[in-house]
């Protein structure tokens, strides 16, 4: 079955200063949140997917558990190197099938682990959140974390009074890893995703899924499609950047002014760069 792209997680040092970059790009940002293995955040709301921007803001609570391990330990040696997008997740509607197809494919790094938190409401009113995670492993790509989400009170956490935007980004178009060699990913990738077709393109290949599409792309591909430098890929393979969907071009040219940044027109997107962005690109397409 194949599988939507869900959240990115954008790993950074300063929280707080993500959040302020965030909201000068026009994006409506949550408030702070608090796992019990450490780790804070902040969420910007699409329809059906999310920005997780992500700190280790109390190592001291890290444990021996999956999630501190898989999720809290690795994003701390992520942010020790550099900032940037560190884990993709897709959707789940059952994260013990993905587990098993994980499994079956060779490329499972953790049974399922859940765990749950309290949300708030527009109006502040507390609500219960609850996750399912499956993760996913490729070998040759140890700088990314891999991961399905199964959400079990989703009519608690999808609320469309977080999904407006004023710089009119309104949906996830995809991702792009970067690599040097994004044929040794392909498998890795197809089992992950679900995705049985993979498209050959310009330094890469692309796998179309039900929500947004995976780009795995050569650093000289990358910089050819959207005129900004990659990161380091010499210790792996990196996630680079975040397509969003936004509905005005005109508005678009504006955001990195707002933001204070330089920005790059690069056809008719609106892209901003690593040194910009704490290390991630994100990329902003009009479409209606």
């Amino acid at each position: 079955m194949a599988r939507g792209l869900d959240h990115i997680v954008h790993a950074v040092r300063d929280l707080d200063a993500a959040a302020a970059l965030y909201r000068g790009l026009g994006f409506t940002v949550g408030a702070r949140n608090r796992h019990p293995w450490g780790t804070h955040n902040h969420i910007v709301q699409f329809a059906g997917f999310f920005i997780e921007l992500l700190t280790l803001a109390e190592p001291d609570k890290l444990g021996s558990d999956g999630f501190s391990t898989l999720f809290g330990a690795y994003n701390r040696d992520f942010l020790q190197e550099d900032e940037g997008f560190s884990l993709l997740i897709l959707e789940s509607r059952d994260a013990a099938a993905d587990a098993a197809d994980f499994r079956a494919a060779g490329i499972a790094s953790s049974q399922v682990l859940r765990f749950e938190r309290e949300g708030r409401r527009p109006d502040g009113s507390p609500v219960k959140l609850g996750f399912s995670l499956a993760f996913a492993e490729d070998k040759r790509a140890s700088r990314i974390h891999f991961a399905t989400c199964q959400q079990h009170y989703p009519e608690n956490f999808w609320n469309s009074a977080f999904q407006h935007h004023s710089n009119g980004a309104h949906a996830v178009a995809g991702v792009v890893v970067v690599a040097h060699e994004p044929e040794q990913h392909l498998n890795f990738m197809q089992n992950f995703s679900g995705a049985s077709a993979a498209a050959s393109i310009d330094g890469g290949f692309s796998l179309a899924t039900p929500r947004g599409v995976i780009e795995v792309l050569t650093p000289s591909a990358f910089l050819r499609r959207y005129g900004v430098v990659a990161p380091d890929v010499s210790r792996g393979p990196r996630l680079a950047a975040l397509r969003l969907f936004a509905t005005d071009a005109d508005r678009l040219q504006a955001v990195p002014e707002l933001a204070g940044l330089a920005g790059l027109y690069s056809g008719n997107a609106t892209v901003i760069g690593r040194e910009d962005a704490l290390g991630a690109v994100l990329i902003f397409e009009p479409h209606d």
